[in-house]
This record gives C-alpha cells, sequence and structure tokens, in this order.
C-alpha cells in the first residue's frame, strides 16, 4: 500500500506523454491524480497503528543493492506519515490553483507528478541510500520548475538553487557513507543503524560525521548562513513552485535532523546540540528582521520560512540537552518541530499561492505599489489575513500549537531557547505592517487593476487553511500520531 502511494504519482505523469492529449485533459488528470492520492494517504492514515519504539507501519523490504547491504526499504512511523498527508495535500492545491494557467499544462503537469513521489520517497525512505535518492531527484525536480516555469533572472536563480543544495547532498552523502563504514555488519538500512548506534564512544569522528550530515541538511532546511539560495529561488520560481518549495522541499532537510541525524548519532548529538540551538535562534531572528525590511511580498514570504524552520532547528536542538526532569519536555519540543513542519507547509503554500495573485493580476510583488486593496478584493483580503494570523501564530490556527509545544519543551529543556520569542514579535511586525500596506487605506496603484481571487484560487488556498485552522481547533488525531515517536526519538538520543 505504501509503495502504492508513493509510485501512484509518477505512473500518472508517464500516461500524461500520451501523444496529442489535449492540455485541458492533462490539468484536469493531474487534479484527478492529486485527489486520488490523498485518498491513498488518507487510507494509509485511517490504517494506521503506532508500531514499537525503533518499528515502522506499513514496512516493505526488497533486495536492491546486496553488495552494499542496501534495500528498497520503506515505512511510515509518527514523524513521517503527518508529512506524507501534507505533501499530498500541498500538491492538490497547486493542481487546482494551476487549473488555468496555459504554459505548457501537460509538462507541467507531468514534472510536479513526478516531484510528488520523490518527495513521498523522502519521507517513506528507511535506507539511507533510497533517502538519498530521492532527496537528490528533489533538487533536479525543482531545479525545471524554477527554469522552466519562473519568471525574472529565472535561469541564474535555478543554477544558484542547484548548486547551493547539491553541494549539500554531497555532503550529506559523506555522512552517509561514514555510517556504513562504522556498522557491523556494513549497512544503509535506517532502522539497523538507529539499532546499532554505530559511532557510540567514537567522539571525534561521531563529531566529523554528523557535522556532514548537518551540513547537508541545513542548506537543505535551510539555516542560515545557508539560506542566501532561498530569497531568489522563491522570487523566480512560478507561483505553484514557490508554494512546493516552501512547503515540502524545505521539510526534506528537516525531516531528516528528527529521522536520521537524533537517532543515529545520540552522543555527538547531545555533544553539539547547544550548537543546534544557537544556529535556530540565529535563524528565527534574522529571518524575522529581514522579513520586516523587505519591500517586495514574496521576498518577505521567503524569509517567515527561514524564520520559521528556525524553529524547527531550536527545537531539536533543544531536544539534545541532558538535564535532569527534562525528558517530557524535550518530548514536547520533537513532537512542536514536527507540528511545525506541517503546519508551515500548509500556512505558507497558502502565502505563496496568495502571492502569485499579485504578479497574475498586475505584474509585480513590490509592496509600494498596492493599497486599499480590502475594498477592491475582499474575497482574497479574508484569505490573506488568516494565512498571516496563522503565520504569526494566532490561537486557534495550527501554527499556535506548533510554536506553543516548541517554546514550552525548549524553555523547559534549555531556558535560553526563550530568546527565540522575540522572533514572534518581529514576524507578527512584518506580516501585519504587509497586511496593513496591501489591504488598507484607499485604493491606489496596481491595486485598481487587481481582480479578486477566482473559484479556483480560492478553493486551493482555501483548503489549505482548512486544515490549518482544524489542526488549531482540534490537534488531537495529529498529535496522537505525533507524539508517541517524538517520544521514542527522545529515548534513543538518551543513550
Amino acid at each position: 500500500m505504501l509503495s502504492v502511494t508513493v509510485f501512484f504519482p509518477l505512473v500518472a505523469a508517464l500516461v500524461l506523454a500520451i501523444p496529442r492529449l489535449g492540455d485541458t485533459v492533462a490539468r484536469w488528470w493531474w487534479v484527478a491524480a492529486s485527489l486520488v492520492e490523498v485518498i491513498l494517504v488518507v487510507r494509509l492514515w485511517s490504517g494506521y497503528r503506532t508500531p514499537a519504539p525503533g518499528g515502522l507501519a506499513y514496512e516493505q523490504r526488497v533486495a536492491w543493492m546486496p553488495g552494499v547491504n542496501s534495500s528498497y526499504h520503506v515505512g511510515l512511523d509518527g514523524l513521517s506519515l503527518p508529512l506524507v498527508a501534507m505533501t499530498s495535500v500541498v500538491f492538490l492545491a497547486c493542481s487546482v490553483y494551476a487549473l488555468r494557467d496555459a504554459d505548457r499544462p501537460r509538462s507541467r503537469a507531468a514534472l510536479f507528478l513526478g516531484l510528488e513521489t520523490v518527495c513521498l520517497g523522502v519521507f517513506a525512505a528507511a535506507d539511507l541510500l533510497v533517502f538519498f535518492v530521492f532527496f537528490d531527484l528533489s533538487i533536479v525536480g525543482m531545479y525545471f520548475v524554477i527554469a522552466g516555469w519562473g519568471h525574472g533572472e529565472r535561469q541564474r536563480s535555478a543554477l544558484r538553487f542547484f548548486l547551493y543544495t547539491f553541494l549539500g547532498s554531497l555532503a550529506l552523502l559523506a555522512g552517509f557513507i561514514g555510517l556504513y563504514l562504522a556498522a557491523s555488519p556494513h549497512t544503509f538500512d535506517i532502522v539497523a543503524l538507529v539499532k546499532q548506534n554505530p559511532l557510540a564512544g567514537h567522539g571525534t569522528l561521531g563529531a566529523v560525521v554528523l557535522g556532514a550530515i548537518l551540513l547537508g541538511l541545513a542548506v537543505k532546511t535551510p539555516t542560515v548562513p545557508f539560506h542566501t539560495w532561498l530569497p531568489p529561488a522563491h522570487t523566480d520560481a512560478p507561483t505553484i513552485g514557490s508554494a512546493v518549495l516552501a512547503g515540502v522541499l524545505l521539510k526534506l532537510g528537516a525531516y531528516g535532523f528528527v529521522r536520521i541525524a537524533m537517532p543515529m548519532l545520540p552522543s555527538a548529538w547531545r555533544a553539539w546540540a547547544w550548537v543546534v540551538i544557537v544556529v535556530g535562534i540565529v535563524s528565527v531572528l534574522v529571518g524575522a528582521l529581514v522579513a520586516l525590511a523587505q519591500g517586495n511580498l514574496k521576498r518577505m514570504i521567503a524569509y517567515t520560512s527561514v524564520n520559521h524552520m528556525g524553529y524547527v532547528v531550536l527545537a531539536v536542538g533543544a531536544a539534545g540537552v541532558l538535564a535532569s526532569n527534562t525528558a517530557q519536555a524535550r518530548a514536547v519540543a520533537v513532537s512542536g518541530a514536527v507540528t511545525q513542519m506541517v503546519s508551515h507547509g500548509l500556512i505558507t503554500a497558502a502565502l505563496f499561492l496568495l502571492a502569485g495573485l499579485f504578479l497574475e493580476r498586475t505584474g509585480s510583488y513590490e509592496i509600494s505599489e498596492y493599497g486599499g486593496l480590502a475594498t477592491r478584493a475582499p474575497r482574497t483580503t479574508a484569505l490573506f489575513a488568516v494565512a498571516a494570523f496563522a503565520s504569526l501564530g494566532l490561537p486557534g490556527l495550527s501554527g499556535f500549537i506548533a510554536e506553543f509545544q516548541i517554546f514550552t519543551g525548549g524553555i523547559g529543556a534549555a531556558p535560553v531557547t526563550a530568546i527565540a520569542l522575540l522572533g514572534i514579535l518581529v514576524i507578527s511586525a512584518a506580516l501585519l505592517w504587509t497586511l496593513q500596506r496591501l489591504f488598507t487605506g484607499e485604493l491606489r496603484g496596481r491595486a485598481r487593476a487587481f481582480t479578486d481571487v477566482r473559484a479556483h484560487e480560492g478553493i486551493a488556498i482555501g483548503l489549505l487553511l482548512v486544515l490549518s485552522l482544524g489542526i488549531g481547533v482540534a490537534p488531537r488525531p495529529v498529535l496522537d500520531v505525533i507524539e508517541p515517536a517524538a517520544h521514542a526519538v527522545i529515548g534513543l538520543v538518551d543513550r
């Protein structure tokens, strides 16, 4: 069932290779395939039973490269299932949003369906080589999205994105090889490596391997100072490309922290936890302050991603700080990190879809060129307000649930993490100031030519925001899946 779920979008993409398939059919085929994918994920969720610590649900293993003891090994637990669900929803929203886009719809649909498979493959992978193959293919897919359907300096931004993230993935591969060589017997299997803890007692070597893995993951997340590829990539990417890049691809790096770095290298993680915390705090503050200074709407949203992913890094760093009676707090921090990945995926994808309306309607992302849109586009105003309040962590929306867990657990384990609370204040100022400049006051500038959100656009954006509201009001179904896995991760870190 899991393999069917992972590879179904790729099969749907291959169908689009049929000659003479019309553009309208291709658009609706993408929507239909994405909807089927969501149904498959709902089936996975409804049949999910929490596995034993260290185990996986829906596990499947097939021999692949026996010479290096690597297999096609997939499975899900509470760390990965919510991200698989979020991924399927974001891609569905993008397919609906693009229903009226006439720019090579068949090729675009095939590319995004293939990209969906590789993203799902990262979250489902239980073998380091399988993880790496899907991880690297996501870089290739997004490169073609930006270079082929972007605007502005799209070629330069796509190349910069590719070089940064590909070099990061090479460091990640070096770390994986280090784990393989340290294991006895040698293996790339994630479950086996977690049980072995192969670098326990190898302080320097463990730190080097962890450093390589963290470098590869930090570039993809991205954290300061490896974030400089992100704003131009977002600015020049197509609207749905930005939604997938922020909503899904950034989570591939953050997910690696809790799936690979923490459980496989627990002693090195504990030793370097404070470094991770500092990087997280700096990312939170820098992302918020630079977002506040932006005059370009898309770049502002891009820097909010640096801020929000900084919360994830902060939380996983706090999970490695050993102190008396803090295991519960650290587990809450890990649960908050995973919830934040899901929440950020939904909210920021919605914000980028909303930002796309501005370029498509009037040809500009410059905030100063708009004003008074509340009277001209009331539906757009309402959707943007909900997305902005969700992003700043208003109670009743998913951002609050995630950030509350992160700071409750983080401060309980490492009180210095309270410094990052300033990031919430600054990012709130950035979002509210943007909301004020765009939508309040007299109608002026490019706002006069702006047309309100259309039905298919509203459905796509509304789907993401309704799910954010659902998690914010009733988080229990999501937390019941995440929390047992978070406690299991803390048990592994404490070995």
